[in-house]
């Protein structure tokens, strides 16, 4: 507290009164207590003005002047100072002491006594000062003691004032804070009864509608308010208290203002209903008294049926959207469940499709009666479908865009269209029934498929749904033609191909096998090299070719169609001609069933005409006509993509029928022995198969009629050394190795020239060959190996790989390369399953297997 820097303002500074000292004769040094502190750094001793007695004197009724003097600052600084005073006195003393021991004479005795007297002097007087000095400062003291003292009491009642004060300020404030505190829940609870005095008037709005709207709904002239924009609002209020009400289902009225509010809403759009159907009426009356007045041509009759409807029609269209936006399935509604007012905006619907029907329906039937009669479509279905179809298309597109101008949306547009089309079903589907003629079925569709219906295999683009849908309207016409194609299509399989009766010339194989040369095209004889052509060889188109039965020769597909199918069997060319006509006509699954069916029937037709071939001809004959049949059917085939088809499998119960009826005659029906004999005789349900595949059903006839013909031509070439030779007596092994080798050689030639008279294709008449070749080896390595058998069995040795004597037996490799030589095999396509090439005569094992003749799916 003592530590204020004001406390030691209270001490008299020597300046004070430094005016008022008299003036000395003699000025004696200043005290050490009375020196400032500015001096003492920097000469170590302290320095300043004195305190005279005589201002002590003055009586003093206050604190003493500040001044700018301070005391010392600690005890060190004090202790210091007079350290310092001390040391010049000390010095002083010496120079005086050496002053009297240089005295010489009198004189200067004199002068230094009377120093030193001075100095005794100036002793006395400041050892006075020094007291005066000190009492001054006792009282000083006492005097600032008495002031502290009665600074320190005034500033404790200070104090406590203060303090009262600061209670006195708190307990305001406590009370204003507790104030304050009643002043916000009172504000809060002012809002709270607001805002419920706010919620109360908006809820009360929604049951404060009901009695002005059922008054206004219910006055006479009601009607006539539907064309005003209250109308509306009046029913978008309607709906915000029906919402309101849904969504309010705890409050106490709130079932009863729904069902009122509810049969007003009801009440609204069946005055708008009544509205639209007087409205269209009144149209519909004006249109019909001038189109009977007088004749009218197309033009005024345009005008009438569409520039008249149009001119009301936007107003109506946003009535009737009144309706339309408010026919919407609820959320969580039952699938297939309808709107609540969806019947309503029906009605529209059907009251505008009858009047709009009752004016233009009458106008198609008539147009329809006029093109059935015209001669150019009278009698040609394709020109009537053409002419009669582009109308009713017109038609159709005028009506969708007068629909658009009265409604919002297609929902029961296409039904009206519908009802348009019936004049042009009830002509064009008669006349598809009656249709007999398979090219006319065939044109038909593709006309409805070309430019009527959308594509389905093109990338889906966005639909304008501002557009006409024409292939919905016309899907129904061009189902009836697929259907009256897919009838016509079977009857020609069933008549022309299964049931087919071939005549004579169908049979004169090899004979029908002499094909038309082309120009340019050189005989060169027999070719033993894939490289060359093959006699009169013509080459068969590999995309799927039209053949029309009434064509006449011509280069139109860069060939000669009738030079290429002359030497075709009649069914195969029935099937192809069929699967090019309806290829892309009807539905890819109805297809796949259909060429299954055509491959099918026409596969067992050519094996029935095989075997009448082989009763009437040689066997190679036979042979050679099923497998070129074949080849070209599954060489057009390919191009047609027929799907694969699950066989379609079913079960026999004739034989269990047949086994129960065995049993009754013979008297054992219920004998156990009987039953367990019967059991594997038919008593069980067989199962079958109605159709196979036809893609495998082809490649496995394929297969099998290579192998059926490798392995007669090898037989008919080493049968000196089969099995059957084998076993007869005097069988001479040597003798029967050059029967071979003779009959290989004459046959080899021979069988070329089949090959030319049946087959075009080098590279099938090589692999035929190498096959031959590869099986008249195989037939060798067995008699080859019976033979070594025989030899070790008698303890005689076996000849080594090489040719040997001409009178000995070869072995297998010798025979091998003596075949490939006689054979000639070259530049044939691989056709092996295991990508065997066809001209490699042996394989890496040394035995053959036929079925490497052939791929796996058959093909060459």
């Amino acid at each position: 507290m003592y530590d204020d820097a004001s406390y030691y303002a209270f001490v008299p500074s020597a300046y004070a009164s430094e005016e008022k000292a008299p003036p000395t004769k003699h000025r004696r040094k200043t005290s050490l207590l009375a020196q400032p502190n500015e001096g003492a750094q920097a000469n170590g001793s302290l320095t300043g003005g004195t305190t005279t007695v005589q201002g002590y004197e003055e009586e003093t009724h206050g604190p003493p002047k500040a001044t700018l003097s301070r005391r010392a600052q600690s005890y060190t600084d004090f202790h210091h100072a007079v350290r310092a005073v001390l040391r010049a006195e000390s010095a002083s003393d010496n120079q005086d002491s050496k002053k009297a021991d240089e005295i010489k004479d009198d004189v200067e005795f004199t002068e230094w006594y009377q120093s030193i007297e001075d100095d005794l002097l100036e002793a006395t007087h400041i050892d006075y000062r020094q007291v005066l000095l000190y009492n001054g400062y006792h009282d000083q003291l006492k005097f600032t003691e008495s002031y502290l003292e009665s600074l320190s009491s005034t500033t404790s009642a200070t104090l406590e004032i203060l303090s009262s004060l600061s209670q006195s300020f708190g307990a305001v404030e406590a009370q204003t804070t507790a104030f304050q505190k009643q002043c916000e829940d009172l504000v809060a609870e002012q809002h709270r009864v607001t805002r419920l005095a706010d919620d109360i008037g908006e809820n009360l709005q929604y049951y404060s509608y009901l009695e002005p709207i059922t008054r206004r709904l219910n006055a006479p002239g009601a009607g006539n308010f539907v064309r005003g924009r209250e109308f509306s609002d009046m029913l978008a209020r309607l709906d915000e208290c029906l919402g309101y009400m849904t969504s309010h289902p705890l409050q106490r009225e709130a079932a009863t203002y729904r069902s009122r509010y509810r049969l007003l809403l009801t009440r609204g759009l069946t005055l708008i209903r009544v509205h639209f159907v007087g409205a269209l009426r009144d149209i519909a009356q004006d249109v019909t008294r001038r189109i009977a007045d007088r004749q009218l041509n197309d033009t005024t009759m345009s005008a009438l049926l569409y520039a008249k409807f149009r001119v009301g029609a936007s107003e109506l269209k946003e009535t009737a959207q009144e309706i339309q936006k408010r026919a919407i399935v609820p959320e969580g509604a039952e699938p297939g469940a309808e709107a609540e007012y969806q019947s309503l905006m029906n009605e529209l619907y059907t009251s505008y499709s009858a009047t709009r029907g009752r004016l233009v329906i009458p106008l198609v039937v008539k147009k329809m009666a006029d093109i059935a009669q015209a001669p150019s479509t009278s009698k040609d279905l394709v020109a009537f479908a053409r002419t009669s179809i582009g109308y009713v298309k017109g038609v159709c597109s005028d009506e969708h865009e007068l629909w658009r101008d009265w409604f919002e949306g297609e929902d029961g547009l296409y039904d009206f269209l519908e009802s348009v089309c019936e004049p042009l079903y009830d002509h064009l589907r008669p006349r598809i029934i009656h249709e007999n003629q398979l090219l006319k079925l065939c044109e038909l569709c593709t006309l409805l498929q070309t430019r009527y219906m959308r594509d389905q295999d093109e990338e889906l683009e966005m639909v304008d749904l501002n557009q006409l849908d024409f292939s919905t309207l016309i899907q129904s016409a061009l189902e009836d033609a697929q259907t009256r194609l897919v009838f016509r299509t079977q009857a020609i399989l069933r008549d022309e191909i299964e049931n087919y009766k071939p005549k004579p010339e169908d049979l004169d194989y090899p004979t029908r096998n002499k094909q038309v040369t082309l120009p340019g095209s050189k005989h060169n004889g027999p070719v033993t090299s894939g490289r060359k052509g093959s006699v009169a060889e013509i080459s068969i188109p590999k995309d799927p070719v039209i053949v029309e039965q009434s064509d006449s020769p011509s280069l139109r597909y860069g060939f000669d169609v009738e030079a290429t199918f002359q030497g075709w069997y009649p069914t195969l060319r029935k099937a192809i001609w069929l699967l090019s006509r309806i290829y892309r006509l009807v539905n890819s699954a109805v297809f796949d069933d259909l060429a299954h069916e055509i491959v099918h029937q026409t596969t067992l037709s050519l094996h029935r005409a095989s075997t009448l071939i082989a009763g009437r001809s040689m066997t190679t004959d036979a042979q050679l006509f099923l497998l070129k049949h074949l080849l070209l059917l599954k060489q057009q085939i390919v191009a047609f993509d027929i799907e694969y088809v699950t066989p379609d499998v079913s079960f026999d119960f004739s034989g269990v029928t047949n086994t129960f009826y065995e049993l009754r005659d013979r008297g054992g029906l219920f004998d156990p022995r009987n039953l367990w004999r019967f059991v594997g005789g038919g008593l069980l349900p067989r199962v079958v198969e109605n159709m196979l595949d036809a893609k495998v059903e082809l490649d496995g006839r394929l297969r099998t009629i290579i192998n059926d013909f490798t392995t007669s031509a090898a037989e008919r070439m080493t049968h000196p050394i089969n099995e059957k030779a084998r076993g007869k007596k005097n069988f001479d092994a040597t003798i029967a190795l050059q029967k071979t080798q003779e009959l290989t050689a004459k046959e080899v030639p021979l069988l070329r020239h089949k090959l030319d008279e049946y087959l075009d294709d080098v590279r099938t008449k090589e692999t035929l060959v190498g096959a031959v070749q590869n099986q008249v080896v195989m037939n060798y390595e067995s008699f080859y190996e019976w033979f070594a058998a025989g030899k070790r069995a008698t303890g005689a040795k076996v000849g080594k790989k090489g040719k040997g004597r001409e009178d000995d037996v070869w072995d297998a490799d010798t025979f091998g390369d003596w075949a490939e030589e006689v054979f000639g095999v070259r530049g044939m396509g691989i056709i092996g399953v295991n990508g065997m090439n066809g001209g490699q005569s042996r394989s890496q094992s040394g035995s053959r297997n036929v079925s490497g003749s052939v791929s796996r799916d058959g093909s060459m």
